[in-house]
């Protein structure tokens, strides 16, 4: 196997493709609307402050930060700054002039830090105190943190965090449950600038420390070639099996997806390669881009990095990054086996072939080529599972590994020049989450004064009854409904804030309702009518954008009824289980997801009649619900299934192991 037959097949994006990916990028991802700065005096200081902002969190991963509210607003305020100077305010501002309004935003930013700063005693100490000067300084952050979110995320955010400060102003003359004492504006700003359960919120601290450093930890992976190295390896391990390059797309976007926690960035950056080789072996447009978009909004689920949500999770529930981690494996597991195996089910059926060997690397060679890459992600497991060390210092060090193993080889040593400029797109990559985080303080700060997520949980839990299947379906919905054009993490903590309480309030494990709400609200991607990633996709593929996102719905099944699997039967977050319990829930649950996987496929040996397709999803739902008495009753269905099948087979002589 030579280099240049690896380095053809794997890193040849046809420019019909990556213009697709451009122009979806540009249509979805709102976050790649950045402008351009051909003026080189200013495109010297943007570079210097993105740099300064990535050193400055190394140094305090290793040295340890400054009082909270001082390293917070520190944080939040670089980020402002490079938010104004970089994305304009529309897209049609795209006049010289536009830069004069921005940079007096983007100094505007600069302020509260600065004034927090120099009367850091003051504000702590007045105990709720406040000053004209505080109220005007927490406005003033307040309207440049929903803009920034605006021009970064899209207008979803923002309007939901207006929505919520009118529902704190306004609460006196609200129906019902939903009535509260009501806030005036000048408290209000206060507790969003001067506290911690606003703006400076847990959100924005775990983003000012782990997301940060982990999103840093990416940008040097991807400068050393990690990327390519995924994508080689997905290709070499999975590329010549029927439709191999959509198994190479769920690898390749599953561990991407993990590292990076954008969903719609990793469809239009690894799509462009993975979408065109999946038409080319016969798969339709629709189809194609549901499997990106499935596969990459997977990757978030996915252990050890969970896209930063691990960190979140933890942060919020009090408890060890690796409780949260270690709980999240078998989900994760179970949604990827369903997803292969439906995709390997459609390539059957449509006896679709993978590549040629002749044209795929070989996995020797390119282990041999970029496999040292893997040492920093097998260092920072150890790190995390079993150093003791805390995530920060874990996090630091690692990217020091990074750049100290890239230089091994030629093909992935970085010059000094690379270093800044992965230290640039590190922070440049954060801005979103970071102004994410910031703007859903709001929300949090407003549902913590008011109440609102117990009023909220109380009427989920009413209007079902108290009855834990209602009760999930809904809070399943709402999480969808506030998951809708927000990115995965800030999703996460709306949801966490005022749909898991419903949960715990009917006696679910804490750490089980904050993974439900999780996948729910990170599903809102590929859910019509707001199904970004899958939109995102179609724009590449070419398929129509809401069949594409049926199809990602249809593609990631697991995904809607795993945890609810796991609400009923904890035993799968593998908490507190000796081995053999592990192994049986596990095996089973793998059984009846190959199972749905398969009705939902329509497809063993040969096609299968509606009715049995039916039946066979009721046997295998019976069966994930691992209670004795319908595991037992759905093994007898799906038995009667797969005769029927078997013998429909052997008549058309299609009967044997090749066929499945």
């Amino acid at each position: 196997m030579n280099t240049a037959r690896t380095t053809d097949v794997t890193t040849r994006v046809e420019p019909q493709a990556q213009q697709a990916a451009a122009e979806a990028a540009k249509k979805y991802d709102v976050e790649s609307r950045v402008r351009e700065t051909h003026w080189k005096p200013l495109a010297v200081l943007l570079s210097s402050v993105a740099i300064f902002t990535a050193l400055y969190h190394l140094y305090t991963a290793y040295f340890g930060t400054p009082a909270t509210l001082l390293h917070r607003s520190l944080h939040v305020s670089l980020i402002l700054f490079l938010v104004f100077m970089l994305y304009p305010p529309t897209k049609k501002a795209t006049a010289a002039w536009w830069r004069i309004p921005d940079a007096i935003l983007a100094l505007a930013a600069l302020v509260p830090t600065v004034y927090l700063w120099l009367n850091y005693d003051q504000v702590v100490l007045q105990a709720g105190r406040f000053t004209t000067t505080d109220v005007l300084v927490g406005t003033l952050l307040t309207v440049l943190v929903l803009e920034a979110a605006r021009r970064v995320t899209g207008w979803a955010l923002p309007i939901l965090a207006m929505l919520f400060i009118a529902f704190g102003l306004y609460g006196r003359e609200l129906p019902g449950l939903f009535r509260h004492r009501g806030y005036d504006w000048d408290t209000l700003a206060y507790n969003f600038y001067a506290t911690t359960e606003g703006i400076f919120s847990t959100a924005i601290g775990v983003s000012s420390t782990y997301i940060f450093l982990f999103i840093l930890f990416g940008a040097f992976l991807a400068k050393s070639g990690m990327s390519q190295m995924f994508n080689d390896l997905a290709m070499a391990i999975a590329g010549q099996g029927r439709g191999g390059p959509a198994k190479v797309a769920t690898i390749a976007s599953g561990f991407m997806g993990s590292i990076n926690g954008a969903a719609i960035a990793n469809v239009v950056s690894t799509g462009a390669f993975t979408i065109p080789l999946m038409r080319k072996v016969g798969y339709t447009r629709t189809f194609a881009g549901a499997v990106e978009s499935t596969a990459s909004v997977g990757g978030q689920i996915l252990p050890p990095i969970m896209g930063a949500a691990a960190f979140i999770m933890a942060e919020t529930l009090g408890v060890p990054y690796t409780t949260v981690a270690l709980a999240a494996i078998v989900p994760a597991l179970l949604y990827y086996v369903s997803l292969i195996a439906q995709i390997h089910l459609r390539a059957t059926r449509m006896g679709l072939q993978g590549i040629a060997k002749e044209n795929l690397p070989a996995v020797l060679d390119v282990l041999r080529e970029r496999g040292h890459l893997l040492l920093p992600l097998i260092f920072l497991m150890y790190m995390l599972f079993f150093s003791g060390r805390t995530i920060l210092y874990s996090a630091f060090l690692t990217i020091l590994v990074t750049i100290a193993v890239a230089m091994l080889r030629s093909t992935t040593r970085m010059s000094f020049r690379q270093i800044l400029e992965a230290l640039e797109d590190g922070t440049k990559s954060a801005l979103g989450v970071a102004v994410a985080c910031a703007s859903v303080g709001v929300i949090v700060g407003v549902v913590t004064m008011s109440g609102f997520g117990v009023v909220l949980a109380s009427a989920i839990v009413s209007l079902s009854g108290g009855v834990l299947f209602w009760t999930l379906v809904m809070t399943a919905v709402a999480c969808l409904v506030l998951g809708m054009g927000l990115p995965s993490i800030p999703a996460y903590i709306v949801t966490a804030t005022m749909a898991a309480p419903a949960l715990t309030e009917l006696g679910v494990e804490p750490l089980v309702a904050h993974l439900f709400v999780f996948y729910f609200g990170l599903f809102a991607n590929i859910t019509p009518p707001v199904a970004l990633a899958a939109f995102a996709a179609s724009g590449i593929s070419g398929g129509n954008p809401m069949r594409t996102g049926v199809a990602s719905m249809r593609l990631a099944a697991a995904g809607y009824v795993i945890p609810f699997l796991f609400v009923y039967n904890p035993d799968l977050l593998l908490r507190g289980v000796d081995l053999l319990t592990g192994i049986v829930v596990v095996g089973t649950a793998i059984a009846g997801i190959l199972l749905l996987a398969t009705a939902l496929e329509g497809h063993f040996m040969v096609d299968m009649s509606w009715y049995l397709r039916i039946t066979m999803a009721a046997g295998a739902i019976m069966i994930l619900t691992q209670h004795t008495t319908y595991s037992l009753l759905g093994l007898g269905l799906v038995g009667i299934v797969l005769a029927v099948q078997m013998v429909r087979a052997r008549a058309v002589g299609n009967l044997g192991l090749r066929a499945i």
